[in-house]
């Protein structure tokens, strides 16, 4: 865990968060769903579970056997990813919700292999095919995969 507070807030304000990230980078997903859910690539930073401080009006909904999305229900901001997987939680906390992303460095991509072909992120990073990153979801005892 880093030592770092972040606090951010959604797109009307009517949400704030205050976040103490598991490491001090970012993260980017370009599986379809979480394209869809952002219309783009979701930049987020991990978080635990007890080290997410949330108030405001959140509403969330199931979106796999693992996971659920959560948004803001005034303005419909992107708020978080929450893998549910008991043992296993976590939070993938927007990295738009803070100023300047926290100042992080994006150091891993997740689905690289269903990235569309015009979305390119410079430098370096750990990259994981959807292959890859199901394996893992698998190993932490998960049903049907997306």
């Amino acid at each position: 865990m880093s030592d770092t507070t972040l606090t951010g807030q959604c797109m009307c304000g009517a949400v704030t968060l205050a976040v103490t990230p598991k490491a001090p980078e970012l993260h980017a997903c370009h599986c379809e769903t979480c394209r869809r859910w952002t219309g783009s690539a979701f930049v987020e930073i991990d978080v635990a579970p007890e080290d997410l401080k949330v108030e405001g009006p959140v509403k969330s909904r199931a979106s796999s056997d693992w996971a659920e999305r959560a948004w803001c229900d005034e303005c419909g901001s992107t708020l978080w990813y929450h893998l549910t997987v008991p043992g296993s939680e976590f939070y993938a906390v927007s990295a738009g919700l803070f100023e300047n992303s926290g100042g992080f460095e994006l150091t891993k991509e997740i689905y690289i292999d269903r990235k569309p072909d015009g979305y390119r992120f410079a430098g370096k990073r750990k990259i994981m095919t959807k292959h890859e990153v199901e394996a893992l979801f698998a190993s932490f005892g998960e049903g049907d995969q997306q």
